[in-house]
């Protein structure tokens, strides 16, 4: 069966195809980054709008590039949840109107499961059970995964993501958005030495996070040493430091504590170098090894919504008539397929 998957939740199109059995059939991806860089993050509104304008010209794309008509899509996946209520409504509309209209089944999509299963796309996939860091603008997450569906959490931020730790420090060196990336490339020119940043609650009990004063001293320091040439570098690297640091060292913790090797760490920030090698170390010295989706499978996608949502179309689930999306939707409240 070939699904179909949209995927809308915030300021990406992604549209994919995949194929039960076979793989990945073909994918497109549109950012907006560009157009809400001029207003410092992303502007509802305007996501909304722009979706409306390219979902149907991008499934119309890929149909063409892949060689594949209407007539051979089995189901179509779409993301219902969490995430922008509008741009989760334009996906939804969407797929759930294609999917009446073609006469195949349609399935709501967790955008979460999407990226917690996103490694399962790559040729070394890992067995379950295993521990889930979902690290991303909007989430940080530790999950033990014992199959499709059977979702333990185990700890989260009590405040900012790390990947919004991330962009609000970029903003405060002048690094504009989207501002990860831009400080990751910065900090390759810092001296690893020159600040030690905190490393947040890794010294109590626990797996929840916090990186909100991490932002909080990185703008204390630049304040203390405004004047010095090489400040943004060196506190790049430094905040860098730090979040790869607490990351691991509460994977660590949470391998230990579920009696298991394998780790799996997904969302935008996975695509981080420092942060996938620091997490690399710890899973293999805990006699393991660590498992990331590739680059371009990091952030927002069509594929990861296409092949979560093959899995619950396999299974048997598929969504009634109605459009329903939830900006806030728990993983402990999927069912197990």
């Amino acid at each position: 069966m070939i699904t179909l998957g949209i995927e809308s939740s915030c300021d990406e199109t992604g549209i994919a195809l995949y194929e039960t059995g076979v793989g990945l059939r073909g994918h497109v991806l549109y950012s907006q980054a560009e157009m809400h860089a001029q207003y410092g993050g992303v502007v509802p509104e305007l996501a909304s709008r722009d979706h409306i304008q390219r979902v149907i010209p991008l499934i119309d794309q890929l149909l063409q590039e892949s060689g594949i008509n209407r007539e051979q899509v089995g189901g179509i996946a779409y993301t219902a949840g969490p995430g922008l209520m509008g741009a989760l409504m334009v996906g939804a509309c969407v797929g759930r109107s294609l999917a009446y209209a073609w006469g195949v089944p349609a399935v709501a999509v967790h955008h979460m499961e999407g990226h917690l299963l996103a490694p399962l796309l790559e040729p070394e996939v890992p067995e379950f059970p295993f521990v889930a860091l979902l690290v991303s603008g909007g989430h940080t997450l530790l999950v033990q995964v014992d199959g499709v569906g059977q979702y333990q959490p185990l700890g989260e931020s009590i405040d900012d993501a790390a990947g919004e730790a991330f962009d609000k420090t970029a903003k405060l060196l002048g690094l504009g958005y989207p501002g990860g990336p831009a400080l990751s490339k910065l900090a390759e020119q810092g001296d690893p030495d020159r600040f030690t940043f905190p490393r947040p609650m890794v010294d109590r009990p626990g797996l929840d996070f916090s990186f909100s004063g991490l932002k909080t001293f990185a703008r204390n320091t630049l304040e203390k040493h405004f004047e010095e040439e090489t400040i943004a570098a060196d506190v790049s690297r430094a905040f860098e430091d730090a979040v790869a640091d607490t990351l691991a060292i509460k994977c660590r913790r949470a391998l230990r504590q579920c009696e298991l090797k394998r780790l799996v760490v997904a969302g935008g920030v996975s695509a981080n170098r420092r942060i996938r090698s620091r997490l690399s170390e710890i899973a293999e010295g805990e006699g393991g090894m660590a498992y990331f989706p590739r680059p371009e499978f990091c952030t927002d996608n069509g594929a990861m919504i296409a092949f979560a949502g093959a899995l619950r179309l396999e299974a048997g689930e598929q969504s009634g008539l109605g459009v329903e999306t939830r900006p806030r939707w728990p993983l402990s409240e999927l069912a197990a397929v």
